[in-house]
């Protein structure tokens, strides 16, 4: 690549000298036989290497497209026992069933592909056991005698969605709800403003069970769980949908492939950073006039979304880059609960497939980075983490709304800070609103990670964690607090649905200060608690 971009430069600053038509007179003719030789041999040098970049091109692209196809197996080599594991469920239940199985030729990683079947196997059970009716009852509701259950598997917008589906009888959410009160996992107050998905999460709980008694087949307080967990290993995510009366639907959505991701790469001050498309909502260059700005923030529209600008270097504090000011702006949309944000970057590369690594295990877990990558230069490429960006656009768009909203610093003694770390949005909400009313300042962070990099970044004067999160749990987070020797002193409350004595006895052994269920937000057992380890809110 080098020596193809130095012979180009040669061969242009020759043909500047011999501009014009005519030749210049101040050199000999023969000189100037002897350039025109060189600057053809040049010439035919520089097509000689071009092919030759197109040919090791092109061998790359072929040599990755049979690497992936060699990982990836047809959806089918991973469900053949299904068929029959649904029948004879079924006919130990003294039901009626059928497993249709769609996109059996989807290919799927192969290690992907191993590390579903366990959990599509607890799936299916579960469908048979828990979703399709007695045949008797079947009968009564007007639905054919033999139930059905639908596994499919397919690409979508850069992931891999493999659903399970019933025509049962569904969940009645009103019903688990009050399940979950009976057993004191949240009270009444709470259970009502539950969503539908954040109602239908409570399934994947360990030790929670629709079922009054124990069956062979389900109702043993295990399978769930699993899965959920499985999946979240996976890097990726579930997610259930019920229709009463209909059935249920569970969708795992996960990467097609542990080891390329189809990302879009930029530069970001003078390096590249790729985004995994799959978490983008866009990318776009921006013109300047469709900007609008209100306070500190700039603002433009997107499919119908307010996106809010961020510039990126300064989030990730990299150095400026010095690039030269156009008409229009290079930006990557994401977006979550948390907002839309347009994520400003210098230069848009390309969108191309990258062989991703891990991070060394030794460099620990990095605020914004989740892998690293070489691109076909041999440039190393850093693949960020979504999630994490996400985390860090919130909070650079709200201190920017903070810098708008107070005019002056505050004086006199400041509120004690507490950092709520819960993946259950509806959790986190009656957490942050019950402190703060009673005078604390609280930040929340969604997973363990999230709650990792603002304890790197912030000061608080206690943390409350979940156990029960993705990415990382709230176990690991109490261990790293404690082992880490600035964070250590700092106190540490365990909220959680486990009300088992050795789950309260994992929590304080990893060294949490506090083991609290959440079945007490029913009484100011949780302010009590909190005022017990940091005193009121204000000193």
């Amino acid at each position: 690549k080098r020596q193809q971009h130095e012979l180009g430069r040669l061969l242009s600053q020759f043909a500047q000298v011999t501009a014009g038509g005519s030749e210049p007179t101040h050199l000999p003719r023969d000189a100037l036989r002897r350039l025109e030789h060189s600057r053809s041999l040049l010439a035919e040098e520089l097509a000689r290497l071009e092919e030759f970049d197109r040919h090791i091109t092109a061998l790359g692209t072929d040599l990755e497209s049979e690497v992936l196809a060699s990982r990836m197996r047809p959806f089918q080599e991973g469900v053949g026992g299904f068929r029959r594991m649904v029948r004879d469920v079924a006919h130990e239940l003294g039901k009626e069933a059928v497993l249709r199985i769609e996109g059996l030729d989807t290919a799927v990683d192969r290690e992907i592909l191993d590390q579903i079947n366990a959990p599509l196997n607890h799936l299916l059970r579960n469908a048979v056991d828990h979703g399709i009716e007695a045949p008797d009852q079947r009968q009564r509701l007007g639905k054919p005698v033999q139930g059905t259950i639908t596994l499919s598997a397919r690409h979508n917008a850069g992931m891999l969605l493999v659903t399970v589906s019933d025509d049962g009888g569904g969940i009645d959410l009103e019903t688990l709800r009050g399940k979950i009160v009976e057993r004191g996992l949240v009270n009444q107050e709470m259970a009502q403003r539950l969503s539908e998905s954040e109602i239908l999460d409570f399934l994947f709980l360990p030790g929670f069970s629709t079922r009054k008694q124990v069956g062979s087949i389900s109702g043993r307080g295990v399978g769930l769980d699993v899965v959920r967990e499985a999946v979240q290993k996976l890097h990726g995510r579930i997610h259930a949908s019920s229709r009463p009366g209909q059935g249920l639907t569970v969708e795992l959505q996960l990467p097609l492939s542990l080891s390329v991701i189809r990302c879009a790469i930029t530069r970001i001050a003078g390096d590249l950073y790729a985004f995994p498309l799959m978490r983008v909502e866009g990318v776009l260059r921006l013109p300047r006039e469709a900007i609008a700005v209100s306070g500190h923030h700039h603002l433009f529209r997107y499919r119908n979304q307010q996106v809010t600008l961020i510039d990126t270097a300064s989030m990730l504090e990299l150095e400026e880059s010095g690039e030269t000011e156009s008409d229009t702006l290079a930006v990557v949309v994401i977006g979550g609960h948390r907002g839309w944000y347009g994520l400003v970057v210098d230069r848009l590369v390309a969108e191309e497939p990258i062989a991703v690594q891990p991070l060394d295990s030794r460099l620990g877990t990095l605020r914004d980075v989740s892998a690293l990558s070489i691109s076909a230069d041999g440039e190393a490429i850093v693949v960020l983490d979504m999630d994490d960006l996400l985390v860090s656009a919130a909070r650079v768009a709200d201190r920017q709304e903070l810098l708008t909203d107070i005019p002056a610093a505050a004086t006199g003694p400041h509120p004690r800070r507490i950092l709520v770390v819960d993946d259950s949005m509806t959790v986190r909400e009656v957490e942050r609103q019950l402190l703060t009313s009673h005078g604390y300042q609280v930040e929340v962070a969604v997973d363990g990670v999230e709650g990792w990099h603002l304890l790197d970044s912030e000061s608080f004067d206690l943390v409350i964690t979940d156990i029960d999160m993705p990415r990382m749990n709230g176990i690991e987070l109490v261990e790293r607090i404690k082992s880490d020797a600035r964070l250590k002193a700092t106190p540490v409350m365990i909220v959680s649905y486990k009300e088992r004595e050795e789950d309260r006895l994992l929590g304080l052994r990893a060294g949490a200060d506090y083991y609290l269920t959440k079945g007490s937000f029913h009484d100011d057992t949780l302010i009590r608690a909190v005022e017990d380890l940091i005193g009121r809110a204000v000193p």
